[in-house]
């Protein structure tokens, strides 16, 4: 499935406004994405803008297929909604509600897909990352590697080395401990996010007690590095809710996908359960990277936590102690995102029974450090 965004942006009064000459422009409100007759499926979230710019609105309101779904009353509006695995038709509707009174109202309607070929979404994917003492190993052909499920090898059907494709969603926190810290991380952010090739799709998300995606995969890097450049601590910790939403906006198109989640607390603000956390993380094929700073440091269940979700996935957890140190973990992350392979194969059984299956990959012959997803739990769609 693919991640779609419903977000709301309210552009910035321009000084110019002040002395404009031209005809002030009648409020209103249109959606931007998504566009009336687009396919959609998955995770959506709404674009719009307010006219003119400036205008003070007390709250947005979405609306899906004539539910109310969430509302927002301040930056940035986003709102999330699961249309699901089939391209039907939806109704998109965004109001406005101003100050007075006053509402502003815009709808789009989307298109269902007439036919659409079955496929077998049942292939187990791994990622793997192969060591020699520090170094990374490269060049590896498919025949070099081996891969059992529950201790019986399974057959590769597809392999890959190199220009694999990337879908990423990195998570900040900016809970109000972040105060002090905010300006390194927001650099050591966006020097990992300049380095990340032009093909990657990358969806930026930041959280505090709430989740909100600042920068859809589509969205120019100036404009993202913009968005981090205005990120500002407030409120408390949300980190099992994040890591749930990080995961249902992750798509299904092929090739690796994978969630670097930073934070510098304890969990205080989440609705959802560790156990969640923790049985979402084994029915996703990402590889999850944790930084943890700060309290998160200090903080025995939080820490194991993170080496958990990290370790099963087949990544890497951080525990930089400074802010200045930060930097130094997105950079091993993005060193080791350059540096996978991609494997998958058919499981021998596609029952949806919801039992953990071990996975492990080796290359006989060496002394080499393979990491890669311990296993995966199969369950049944809804």
């Amino acid at each position: 499935m693919r991640a779609l965004i419903l977000a709301v942006a309210i552009l910035p009064l321009a000084a110019a406004a002040a002395i404009s000459q031209g005809p002030v422009p009648a409020p209103g409100v249109s959606i931007l994405s998504p566009r009336d007759g687009e396919y959609v499926s998955g995770e959506v979230v709404i674009t719009a803008a307010v006219q003119p710019p400036g205008l003070t609105v007390a709250r947005v309101v979405f609306f899906a297929d004539g539910r109310q779904v969430c509302t927002v009353e301040r930056p940035p509006f986003t709102c999330a909604w699961n249309a699901g695995g089939e391209i039907r038709e939806h109704l998109f509707r965004v109001v406005a509600h101003l100050p007075d009174g006053r509402r502003l109202v815009h709808s789009v309607r989307t298109k269902r897909v007439e036919f659409a070929e079955s496929v077998d979404v049942d292939i187990v994917q791994v990622t793997v990352t192969v060591l020699d003492g520090p170094h990374f190993v490269r060049g590896l052909p498919r025949e070099a590697f081996r891969v059992y499920e529950d201790d019986e090898r399974q057959p590769i059907v597809h392999f890959a080395a190199e220009n694999i494709p990337l879908e990423l969603v990195t998570a900040i926190d900016i809970s109000e401990s972040m105060t002090s810290a905010i300006g390194e991380v927001r650099a050591s952010v966006k020097r990992f996010l300049s380095a990340l090739r032009p093909a990657d799709r990358v969806t930026l998300v930041a959280f505090n007690e709430n989740v909100f995606v600042i920068g859809q995969p589509a969205m120019e890097l100036p404009a993202r590095l913009d968005a981090v450049d205005q990120l500002m601590p407030w409120g408390a910790t949300a980190l099992h809710d994040v890591v749930i939403r990080s995961f249902d906006l992750l798509g299904r198109q092929a090739g690796r996908r994978g969630l670097v989640v930073f934070t510098d607390g304890d969990d205080t603000a989440s609705r959802t359960s560790r156990e969640a956390v923790e049985r979402r993380a084994e029915t996703s094929d990402a590889v999850l990277y944790m930084i943890g700073q700060g309290r998160a440091i200090d903080s025995l269940e939080l820490r194991g936590l993170c080496e958990r979700l990290a370790v099963k996935s087949g990544g890497r957890s951080f525990f930089p102690r400074r802010a200045d140190e930060v930097g130094g973990a997105f950079e091993a992350i993005l060193e080791e995102l350059s540096n996978q392979y991609l494997l998958t194969y058919a499981p021998p059984s596609a029952t949806r029974d919801d039992t953990w299956h071990r996975i492990r990959v080796e290359v006989p012959g060496h002394r080499y450090q393979v990491r890669a997803r311990q296993g995966y739990r199969m369950v049944a769609v809804r």
